[in-house]
């Protein structure tokens, strides 16, 4: 576990500088760093992604776990730092932007059975980029841990009453939980904010069916459209309907009248889209 001196140290004798950018925050605390490793539950098979690897610390602690680990870093000077310090036989590091790979194409390669998981202490300003990027995937990860950023997380495992459209996106593939927190003197430098571990376990495709997971998507971004009002009343300006058909289809899916959006659950949302999808209803794409 580097420390904010080592660090420092490093920066200076490899004439590297943080990149804030990039989002760059390295964790200095063991304490953390052993609790994301315990969350990510690894086996000795797993291949598993980390993006932005940094100095490696996450890293060398995941490749004593795992079989393999593929490190992404942006950081064109770090990465090829990694790659002359690290000694890990099973760590591959690769200089790129994960979100401009082409994922599918990418998971094929380092992984032959399509099986992976995904642990990363991640810039904060990806985080929403990358949980899309992967769920979405025609190829999903067995699970995803990440240190992110304490509110978003916190958002993204809400229940009805403060749901959210990131909240759903992620609902609808997994089941998120934050398995800890995270101060923000744990890293260097130290960001503004307090930060969060997130494991999102059990990821599929759209329990329904996977024909349906556009149109339910299509439907949360029209309910949530207008967040200060009634569900009702965005969907008839969304669905370009007459309110009272936008309220007779709320009544058939047991929704009240005067619910908004955040205050759906996640079957109801799957309701309406099924109904909506039945009626021919939803507009077009």
């Amino acid at each position: 576990m580097l420390s904010e001196e080592e660090i420092k140290e490093i920066l200076k004798k490899e004439d590297l500088k943080i990149l804030k950018s990039l989002g760059q925050n390295f964790l200095i605390d063991g304490t953390v760093l052993q609790k994301i490793i315990k969350v990510s539950d690894l086996e000795k098979e797993d291949v598993v992604f980390e993006i932005g690897p940094g100095f490696g610390t996450l890293t060398k602690e995941l490749s004593e776990k795992c079989g393999r680990v593929i490190a992404i870093e942006k950081d064109k000077k770090l990465a090829e730092l990694l790659k002359s310090k690290i000694s890990c036989k099973n760590v591959e590091v690769i200089n790129d932007d994960i979100l401009k790979i082409e994922l599918k194409e990418f998971i094929k390669r380092y992984s032959s059975n399509g099986r992976y998981k995904l642990v990363s202490n991640i810039p904060y300003y990806i985080t929403s980029p990358i949980i899309k990027m992967f769920l979405e995937s025609d190829i999903q990860p067995e699970s995803i841990t990440l240190l992110m950023q304490k509110e978003v997380a916190e958002r993204i495992c809400a229940k009805p009453g403060k749901l959210s459209v990131l909240a759903l996106s992620v609902q609808i593939y997994g089941e998120p939980e934050i398995a800890g927190y995270v101060d923000k003197s744990s890293f260097y430098p130290e960001p503004k904010v307090d930060s969060a571990i997130l494991k999102i376990k059990n990821i599929h495709r759209d329990a329904i069916n996977c024909d349906l997971t556009k149109d339910l998507f299509k439907i949360i971004k029209i309910g949530f459209s207008s967040k200060r009002k009634k569900i009702a009343n965005n969907f008839s300006a969304g669905l370009h309907i007459e309110k009272i058909q936008s309220e007779t289809i709320l009544l058939k899916t047991g929704i009240d009248l005067n619910a908004r959006a955040q205050e759906l659950s996640l079957e109801e949302w799957r309701k309406l889209a099924i109904l909506l999808k039945d009626q021919k209803e939803l507009v077009a794409s």
